[in-house]
C-alpha cells in the first residue's frame, strides 16, 4: 500500500527491498555528497491496554491514536513529505529516503539489508520521536546470557554447590560496577540484569542458573571491549549475542548538526537504540512525537507536531551545505 502511494500519488520512483523501500531525488550527481532521510515501517505488538484500536488511526481533536502513531509513523509520513517537495529541486547534495523494516528487533533484513542496495551515504537524517530535537549521540545494545555452574543435591542435606549463589556474586558486581570511562553527552554504561532462571523443583540444589544482562554502550567503548571487561571480572560463563549494534555519534560540528541549533533545536544524547547502531557514516536523529510515548499502550501523535516536524526539515534541508 505504501509503495503504491509513494508511486502513484506523490510521483516517486520507488524501489523495494525485500520490504524495504527507497527513492533517490532527481538530478543524482556521484561527485556530491549524499544525505539519507531514514524512518522505519514496522512497529512493536500492541498491549492488551489499549482503550482505541491499535490498528485503527482515531482522530480526537489534535490527537491520532494508533499503534506506531509517535513510533514511527509521524516521522515517516514527515520525510515523505518532505521529499516529495524536494526530489525536483536543486540542492548541492544527493537526496535518499529510505524506509526500512525491521527496525523494533534489530533484524538483518531491515538497514543492514538496505545499505547494501543503496547509493554510498555520506550522512543520515534518521526519523525517531525526539520533540524534535536533534540526537547527536546514542546509546548501543548489547545482549548477554550467563551462565553460573554448581553441583545438584538435596536441599534437606548439606551437599551439592548452589548455582544461584554464584550467579548471584555475578548479578552484585553488575549491580555495582562502574564503567571508568563516563560520555559526556550519553553518561556511562549500563548494565542491567533482566531475565534469571534457575531450579527443577524445591528440593534440588541447582547445578546451573542462567540470566540475561542488558548491556547500554556509550561510545567510549566498543561492545567488544566492554564483553572483555564483564569477563574478565565474572565467574559465569558469558555469550554475548552479537556486537553489531554500537553506540553512535555525530560531531557537533558536523553541518546538518549546526543547521538545527541554527534552527534553535537543542542537541542530546540518547538512551534509546535506532537504525543508527548500523549505520558506519555519521548520522543524527531528530523527529517528531516523543520518545516517553513510544511502545505504550495508547499510542499517540499530534497532528500539529507533524505540520511543525515538516516546516523544520524543510528549512533545514533547503540551506543545508554539506
Amino acid at each position: 500500500m505504501l509503495e503504491t502511494y509513494m508511486a502513484n500519488d506523490c510521483g516517486m520512483d520507488v524501489k523495494r527491498d525485500g520490504n524495504n523501500l527507497w527513492c533517490i531525488a532527481g538530478g543524482y550527481d556521484t561527485k556530491r555528497p549524499t544525505l539519507m532521510l531514514n524512518a522505519h515501517i514496522d512497529t512493536v505488538k500492541p498491549t492488551n491496554a489499549w482503550k482505541h484500536n491499535p490498528f485503527h488511526a482515531t482522530i480526537e481533536d489534535d490527537l491520532i491514536y494508533g499503534l506506531g502513531s509517535n513510533d514511527d509513523g509521524a516521522s515517516l509520513v514527515s520525510m515523505l513529505q518532505v521529499f516529495r517537495e524536494l526530489k525536483d529541486t536543486v540542492l548541492p547534495y544527493n537526496l535518499v529516503l529510505a524506509v526500512s523494516a525491521e527496525e523494533e528487533v534489530s533484524g538483518k533484513n531491515g538497514m543492514e539489508r538496505l545499505l547494501t542496495s543503496i547509493p554510498k551515504i555520506d550522512v543520515a537524517l534518521v526519523g525517531e520521536p525526539t520533540g524534535m530535537h536533534p540526537a547527536i549521540a546514542e546509546k548501543g545494545l548489547m545482549v548477554l546470557d550467563m551462565t553460573s555452574h554448581g553441583i545438584s543435591g538435596h536441599a534437606a542435606r548439606n551437599e551439592g554447590d548452589n548455582a544461584i549463589y554464584h550467579a548471584m556474586d555475578d548479578i552484585a558486581w553488575f549491580r555495582n560496577f562502574q564503567f571508568p570511562k563516563v560520555s559526556s553527552m550519553l553518561g556511562p554504561v549500563k548494565t542491567t540484569v533482566t531475565i534469571v532462571n534457575a531450579g527443577t523443583q524445591h528440593n534440588v540444589i541447582p547445578s546451573e542458573c542462567t540470566f540475561t544482562v542488558d548491556v547500554r554502550s556509550n561510545e567510549l567503548y566498543s561492545n567488544e571491549e566492554i564483553y572483555d571487561i564483564i569477563r574478565q571480572n565474572v565467574n559465569s560463563d558469558v555469550k554475548a549475542r552479537s556486537f553489531r549494534l554500537s553506540s553512535s555519534r555525530i560531531d557537533i560540528s558536523h553541518p546538518l548538526v549546526q543547521r538545527t541549533i541554527q534552527l534553535g533545536r537543542q542537541p542530546f544524547g540518547s538512551p534509546t537504540l535506532s537504525d543508527q547502531a548500523l549505520m558506519r557514516f555519521p548520522s543524527m536523529k531528530m523527529g517528531p512525537g516523543e520518545s516517553s510515548r513510544s511502545h505504550t499502550a495508547d499510542e499517540f501523535i499530534k497532528i500539529s507536531e507533524i505540520r511543525e516536524a515538516i516546516s523544520i526539515y524543510l528549512s533545514m534541508l533547503r540551506d543545508l551545505v554539506l
